[in-house]
């Protein structure tokens, strides 16, 4: 009787190494997405180098936290990226956070006053990240494209958003009687019960008056007959704000206005 023989085994099926996901990702969209929350990730200390990248696992690697901010008129958002930076994730996080801000952090009279702070502050940290070496190559994933520097992208106009907002409030309240000193002069149209005033260059020929005093919390013009010179009062009332302005003439050029 003949014993069967057994077939030969065979050789186990190679298995294709797939490749990494997170290496395969384009490094400008990896990893400071909305709402520039890192991804769970380890960094660990690399013999000769100190700690890696928490984003990439390159080396060298600085701790760093780069800040951004949102006005939104009547509210804020404050947004930060924390953990150790290698120079190209690093300079990807402070370009797009301090870009993001450059157009979104002004609006708002807060806002107006802290984004230029989370500025200061980036730029602390991007001193820390520019002092870096490139990263050295076999980390497990690809280090973030910086891009190009922030004044070559469109978001540095950003920098105008407040010289433009600053302006406009100049232009709409620099001729604005609340605000008027004494020696001021004033230009008057309108009628008696609707006059019109506003603050102008006294060398100019709409220099009607000149302002020779002014009072604080009352509307009683009657207080102007302190000053001899004066031949008007103009007074006003809004909410809280109460003043009178005494008017005297401004070389001769006054002309019956109402007032």
């Amino acid at each position: 009787m003949t014993t069967p023989t057994p077939p030969a085994p065979q050789p186990a099926a190679q298995t294709q190494p797939q490749p990494n996901a997170d290496t395969q990702r384009p490094p400008s969209l990896y990893p400071f997405q909305w709402p520039y929350l890192p991804q769970r990730s380890l960094s660990v200390d690399v013999p000769g180098y100190g700690p890696s990248c928490t984003f990439c696992g390159s080396v060298p690697a600085t701790a760093a936290t780069i800040r951004g901010h949102q006005g939104m008129v009547f509210i804020m958002r404050r947004l930060r990226v924390k953990g150790r930076f290698c120079r190209s994730c690093g300079l990807a996080a402070h370009r797009k956070m301090t870009g993001d801000s450059l157009w979104q952090g002004w609006w708002g009279a807060p806002s107006m006053l802290i984004n230029p702070i989370i500025m200061l502050l980036n730029l602390v940290q991007w001193r820390k990240i520019v002092r870096l070496g490139e990263p050295v190559a076999g980390a497990p994933r690809m280090p973030a494209d910086p891009g190009r520097p922030l004044f070559r992208r469109p978001v540095a106009f950003g920098l105008l958003i407040p010289v433009a907002i600053v302006g406009a409030l100049w232009l709409y309240f620099h001729d604005d009687p609340e605000f008027a000193a004494v020696g001021d002069c004033a230009s008057v149209s309108g009628d008696a019960l609707f006059p019109d005033v506003s603050i102008v260059d006294c060398g100019s020929v709409q220099a009607q008056y000149e302002i020779v005093g002014r009072f604080e919390g009352t509307a009683d013009t009657s207080l102007c007959g302190a000053y001899p010179s004066s031949v008007a009062a103009f007074s006003e009332e809004h909410r809280s704000t109460r003043y009178v302005l005494c008017l005297a003439r401004n070389g001769g050029v006054a002309q019956n206005s109402g007032v």
